[in-house]
């Protein structure tokens, strides 16, 4: 397992990713809807893999829905910066971070545009429970 530290610019928002490949077998997807280009985002997420989140302060984080409303995208109201997007069903969360806030960004494989906007909500769903985290834990130092 390779152990991969990323999130925001002022450190409200940090993640440990454990991934079970090589980073280069890793293509980060970039999905084509206006909000994940406007802020650059290049998601990586393995289900075979382990995400922790560590939030020092709730009152500055953002769970942006937009599109279908379906998913939240985890954003810090502080410096700005996305750091990836979750989805919540029958108590499993599901999530995939947004690679562009690692330092080992440039270790992964060439990015590939996701072209999610074309699938249905229930087609999204099926694709974000075969390929995003589903072992996923979050702490919060202050709610």
């Amino acid at each position: 397992m390779r152990e991969i530290h990323g999130g925001c610019h002022c450190g409200n928002i940090t993640y440990e990713i454990e991934l079970p490949n090589a980073l280069e077998t890793y293509n980060p997807r970039e999905c084509d809807c206006k909000l994940c280009t406007t802020h650059g985002a290049s998601y990586v997420s393995d289900k075979n893999g382990t995400l922790n989140i560590k939030i020092k302060n709730n009152e500055y984080v953002s769970k942006y829905r937009q599109g279908s409303r379906i998913a939240d995208f985890i954003v810090c109201k502080k410096c700005g910066v996305m750091t990836g997007v979750c989805y919540e069903e029958g108590g499993v969360i599901y999530g995939s971070v947004n690679i562009r806030a690692t330092r080992e960004y440039g270790e992964f494989g060439k990015g590939q545009v996701a072209h999610l906007t074309e699938l249905s909500d229930k087609e999204r769903i099926a694709r974000w429970k075969d390929l995003w985290f589903s072992n996923i834990k979050i702490e919060s130092e202050i709610a």
